[in-house]
């Protein structure tokens, strides 16, 4: 066997093991802190309450799971849920929930209604760090989800500065 086929086969050997190696690797990502939830929770709570809102605010995690909800005092029923299927639907499709909405309008788009979970109403927010979707939040219970997206874009602004 040639010395350029010794090379080569050592420097393939070389790179499997690497790759091997750093598969291997847990993740490092980025996702919503418990703090964060806390901090756009308060955030979009503080926002409708100033416009009269009775309101429940859910934050969806990177992985898509609830990871913080607070119904408001004097909320319906039905907030709770419609809250966390808005935030659920701007994390898995890295938009807000009125843009999902506006896309299910168009028949072209009839596949969107498909997805289990995903609503077509105003008032989820996506979290992005970057253009990274980090998770997302929902707000449900203002007459209207354009008014529940106000107060869900009042809450990420308030950690706006650690989404740089």
């Amino acid at each position: 066997m040639s010395f350029s086929r010794k090379l080569a086969g050592a420097a393939a050997l070389s790179l499997a093991l690497t790759v091997s190696a750093s598969a291997q690797a847990p993740q490092s990502e980025k996702n919503v802190s418990m703090k964060m939830a806390l901090m756009i929770i308060d955030g979009a709570l503080e926002q409708c309450t100033k416009d009269g809102y009775k309101v429940t605010i859910s934050i969806i995690d990177k992985g898509g799971n609830l990871a913080a909800m607070v119904r408001g005092d004097g909320t319906n029923p039905h907030t709770v849920e419609f809250s966390r299927l808005k935030a659920y639907t701007s994390r898995t499709r890295g938009q807000t929930s009125l843009e999902v909405q506006k896309l299910m309008e168009k028949p072209e788009n009839w596949w969107i209604k498909q997805i289990p979970n995903v609503v077509g109403i105003g008032g989820g927010v996506p979290i992005k760090v970057g253009n990274e979707v980090i998770g997302a939040v929902g707000v449900s219970g203002a007459p209207g989800g354009d008014k529940d997206e106000v107060c869900a874009n009042a809450g990420i602004a308030k950690v706006a500065d650690s989404l740089k």
